[in-house]
């Protein structure tokens, strides 16, 4: 019995112990995500176009809905499920780093196993919280507009930005998108590298993330913000920039993991 609980208790992996980290790590993982992409542009533009495609989508769905004032609060929303689709980027940064090969085969099977382990989990996370996103924008339209239909995105500005009903609705929408922006974020901004390097659960994953961002509140609260500017400015025009600019910001992404995880 003595033998089966040593056995046991010799299988949970080890809770990920997590550092101090500063500007200058964030700093420092930006100039290394930077790098990463120019020694290997062709993947990040791979992955990057996958951003690039989905801001299409969503422009063409919500065109042909007729229903384009609602491309700005869905395009903003629209980056919270990057850390999903940057899981090929990290692996390019990983192998870059361990000096490893970049096989277009090897990196993509990667992407595609996760489906089996624990990210695949997060996938529900993230689209939760993007959902609820949505239905967010919605509900406050409803309650602040009414069930107004605006014909073009200028008409939708100037309403919010004019009115006092508008403004009660930028208003108490920034801050409830802000809210749910800083929980996933702080809910996958470690998690989704970690779950791609180590097997732990991914509710350990989100407990480390969540701890990361509690123990460093001002560096990571600061890369966050510079993920939201950054991803925001790549939208336009058309969502080129983010052809590049998110592939870079995956990269150090995995990069600021790095600094701010213990290694096994």
């Amino acid at each position: 019995m003595a033998g089966n609980e040593t056995v046991m208790s010799s299988h949970p992996p080890k809770v990920p112990q997590i550092n101090d980290i500063t500007f200058q790590d964030v700093r420092a993982s930006l100039g290394a995500g930077f790098a990463d992409f120019m020694r290997a542009p062709m993947f990040g533009l791979f992955f990057g176009g996958i951003y690039w495609l989905g801001g299409l989508v969503i422009l063409a769905s919500l065109t042909i809905l007729d229903m384009s004032w609602m491309i700005i609060p869905v395009a903003i929303g629209f980056p919270l499920i990057g850390p999903f689709v940057a899981v090929g980027l990290y692996e390019v940064s990983r192998r870059l780093a361990n000096g490893e090969p970049l096989v277009w085969k090897e990196i993509l099977l990667v992407v595609f196993h996760q489906r089996e382990r624990q990210l695949s989990w997060m996938a529900f996370v993230v689209l939760f919280i993007f959902w609820m996103w949505i239905y967010q924008i919605r509900l406050l339209l409803a309650l602040f507009l009414g069930f107004q239909s605006f014909s073009t995105i200028p008409r939708f500005i100037e309403v919010i930005t004019t009115t006092p009903e508008g403004l009660a609705f930028l208003a108490v929408g920034t801050v409830v998108g802000a809210v749910l922006a800083l929980v996933l974020y702080s809910a996958t901004a470690i998690a989704m590298p970690l779950l791609l390097e180590r097997e732990l659960d991914f509710i350990t994953a989100i407990i480390t993330s969540f701890k990361t961002v509690i123990k460093n509140p001002v560096p990571m609260i600061s890369w966050g913000l510079v993920i939201a500017v950054l991803a925001i400015l790549a939208m336009v025009p058309l969502f080129l920039g983010m052809l590049i600019v998110l592939p870079i910001l995956g990269h150090a992404t995995w990069h600021l993991y790095k600094r701010a995880i213990e290694p096994q």
